[in-house]
């Protein structure tokens, strides 16, 4: 799927694709290994690789002019159990933006087309989206844009702790302290690069929620991942379309002087989901 690409294009503005990972050349492999390693330290095109290839599928960000790679999500689809019932689930890995685009939505528009076709595929009961954060703006990913979800920064939604407990159990059971809540892949792991989306003193006073995250995860600079959930279900998708269309009318009433808020974007990871 691929959205209104020349729209972008006139606009100037960066376009999303999402392509099964058995599409991607390998010409497209090494472009976004380039970013990737941009970031991350301790790394190898060779472990890279391997952990794409185990992966169902990839969102690209490509850039208007020369159709250019400048970020990525891969997706794994997997179910896992709760309480012996299979529950329908998709995990994010691998997502890295280029700097520069750091603030585009392309990301965000992706996630939601498939997100609606994901859910159609399982229209009667909830689905999830899981995933492990080592850096804050895959956690505002979460928390600015799914209604249910848990860790959740007003301490919310605690009955989908026993969901994080069940896939980190199945999933990541040799790197899961229970007593933190926390996942550590060790010393041989693909760490964010010193440099790359620091926390500071007026982040931390602004934003209540990149707080949350540092208190629940304080080791992260370490490469020590916080174990997240979202639950997707109809009410939730009427309520997103509710939004983005709000979010247009607003904007036709403007002023014109005031300019939206660049959305946080990415430089995150959580490769070892396999």
């Amino acid at each position: 799927m691929m959205e209104f690409k020349l729209l972008r294009r006139l606009k100037n503005e960066p376009y999303s694709e999402y392509k099964l990972s058995a599409e991607i050349s390998v010409q497209d492999l090494k472009r976004m290994y380039g970013i990737y390693q941009k970031y991350y330290a301790n790394t190898s095109y060779e472990i890279f690789e391997s952990d794409f290839l185990k992966k169902t599928g990839v969102f690209l960000i490509r850039e208007p002019k020369n159709k250019h790679i400048v970020g990525f999500s891969t997706i794994l689809e997997r179910d896992f159990l709760v309480d012996g019932k299979a529950q329908h689930a998709f995990f994010s890995g691998d997502t890295i933006i280029e700097q520069e685009y750091w603030g585009s939505r392309a990301l965000q528009r992706a996630m939601y087309r498939y997100i609606i076709t994901y859910k159609i595929r399982h229209p009667f009961s909830p689905a999830y989206w899981i995933l492990i954060s080592k850096g804050f703006k895959t956690y505002l990913l979460l928390a600015n844009n799914y209604y249910s979800y848990y860790p959740h920064y007003g301490n919310k939604n605690d009955r989908l702790e026993e969901y994080v407990t069940s896939y980190c159990e199945q999933y990541f059971s040799e790197y899961y302290d229970p007593k933190t809540e926390l996942i550590n892949f060790g010393s041989d792991y693909q760490p964010l690069k010193g440099d790359v989306a620091p926390i500071t003193k007026e982040m931390r006073l602004k934003n209540q929620k990149i707080e949350f995250f540092e208190n629940k995860n304080p080791t992260w600079e370490d490469g020590t991942e916080l174990p997240c959930i979202g639950e997707i279900t109809w009410f939730d998708m009427y309520r997103y379309v509710e939004r983005f269309l709000s979010k247009l009318d607003s904007k036709g009433k403007g002023d014109g002087k005031k300019k939206a808020k660049p959305a946080l974007h990415i430089a995150d990871s959580s490769s070892k989901v396999a």
